[in-house]
């Protein structure tokens, strides 16, 4: 696998899972403190920290320490690369595409 695919991959993976898309809708009215979460969403704090982790790793989500608390926010940069990546990998590229098809031998 390629590495872009791995590092594609780890930014699909943060909106495959209802309970992380429900933070996300959560976050999307501003930045929120765990306990805040907690509060919203029907889960203990290690599925949350689990959660949050994958969401931080694909940089849809960023966080913030203030004592002993941790805030959360989406981040306009992974935000942004998440759209560019999804319009580069759905966009078709006529090159390639009508090379292979002009090569292909199967029966038809």
């Amino acid at each position: 696998m390629k590495i872009s695919n791995q590092k594609y991959a780890k930014i699909f993976k943060a909106f495959c899972e209802e309970q992380r898309l429900e933070i996300l809708e959560l976050l999307r009215s501003g930045e929120k403190c765990a306990c805040k979460l907690l509060e919203s969403i029907d889960i203990g704090q290690s599925s949350l920290s689990y959660h949050m982790k994958i969401l931080i790793e694909s940089g849809i989500v960023e966080s913030r320490e203030e004592g002993k608390w941790t805030y959360y926010r989406i981040s306009e940069k992974g935000s942004k690369n998440a759209i560019d990546i999804l319009k580069e990998l759905t966009t078709p590229n006529s090159a390639d595409s009508n090379e292979e098809t002009f090569n292909c031998f199967c029966e038809k």
